[in-house]
C-alpha cells in the first residue's frame, strides 16, 4: 500500500505564483487522500508551500536535510519531523528507502538530479515504485524532448517511457499513484 510520497521540488523563492499554487494544491490533495509526505525539509520555495499546505490538513510530514543545509533561514521544524543526515547521499538514500512513490514538481538542479536518480534506479530494478512528473506550465517540456531524443537515437530504450508518468496537475498525479500497477520493463542487460 502506498503511504509515504516523496516530493522533489524547488527551494527558490523567486518563481512565479502559478508554481506555488500547484505545490499548494499537491500538499492539500496528498493530505486529503491520506498520504504522508517526505521532502527535502525546506521551509522556502515550493518545498515550504507544499509543507504548509499539507500541514493545514494534519498531514504527517518528514523533512530530510543534510547537516550542512540545516539552517534557520532554510529549514524549520514547524509542521514537520526533521531527519538530519550527514550529507546529500545519505539524505537521498533515506528519502528513497522510506518512500512508496515519487513526485517531481518543477525545480532546479537538485530536483532534476533526484528525479533522474529514481528513474535510473527503477530502470536498473532497484525499485518498482511509481514516479510522477507534474508538468506545470510545460516546465519539463524541454527535458521530455531530450528524453525523446535519447529514445529516437537509441541511447535509451523507448520502453523506458513507462518508468515514469507525466501528469498535468496534482489531481492527475494522485490518480495515477492510486491506480499504479507495477510492471516489469524488460532490460536486455539484466536479462529480465
Amino acid at each position: 500500500m502506498t503511504k509515504n510520497i516523496c516530493v522533489f521540488c524547488s527551494s527558490s523563492e523567486d518563481i512565479t505564483e502559478i508554481y506555488h499554487n500547484a505545490a499548494k494544491t499537491l500538499g492539500e490533495q496528498l493530505a486529503k487522500n491520506g498520504y504522508d509526505i517526505i521532502h527535502g525539509a525546506g521551509s522556502i520555495g515550493l518545498m515550504g508551500t507544499l509543507m504548509r499546505s499539507a500541514a493545514q490538513f494534519n498531514c504527517r510530514i518528514t523533512g530530510v536535510v543534510p547537516e550542512r543545509l540545516n539552517k534557520p533561514n532554510i529549514v524549520s521544524g514547524i509542521h514537520q519531523e526533521l531527519i538530519i543526515t550527514a550529507d546529500m547521499k545519505e539524505r537521498k538514500e533515506y528519502m528513497r528507502e522510506n518512500s512508496d512513490a515519487f513526485i517531481a514538481l518543477p525545480g532546479g538542479f537538485g530536483t532534476l538530479e533526484e528525479l533522474l536518480e529514481v528513474i535510473t534506479l527503477k530502470q536498473l530494478k532497484y525499485h518498482n515504485k511509481p514516479i510522477v512528473i507534474i508538468n506545470t506550465l510545460g516546465f519539463f517540456d524541454k527535458l521530455l524532448e531530450h528524453f525523446e531524443n535519447m529514445y529516437q537515437q537509441n541511447f535509451s530504450n523507448s520502453s523506458y517511457k513507462r518508468l515514469y508518468y507525466i501528469a498535468l496537475n496534482p489531481e492527475d498525479a494522485i490518480y495515477y499513484i492510486k491506480n499504479y500497477k507495477a510492471e516489469n520493463i524488460y532490460d536486455k542487460y539484466l536479462g529480465e
